[in-house]
């Protein structure tokens, strides 16, 4: 009976130390879809030139160019 509690004891300080590493990972994790390459920022600065220009179609006018 005794080495039940001491192995259960044992079991739930492992369980919250596992429990502080995630919450510790969580907080620390870098978001991957605020990574992008620089293939992918040259697309982005493209399309945001484009849209400065006005050669963008709004997503409501496509749509009704398309009949949807």
């Amino acid at each position: 009976m005794e080495t039940e509690t001491k192995d259960a004891k044992e079991i739930l300080a492992k369980l919250a130390k596992l429990q502080a590493d995630m919450n510790y990972i969580k907080e620390h994790m870098i978001d991957v879809d605020t990574i992008i390459s620089e293939e992918e920022e040259g697309r982005l600065d493209e399309s945001l030139d484009e849209f400065k220009e006005g050669k963008t179609t709004s997503h409501e006018k496509l749509k009704k160019e398309l009949g949807l």
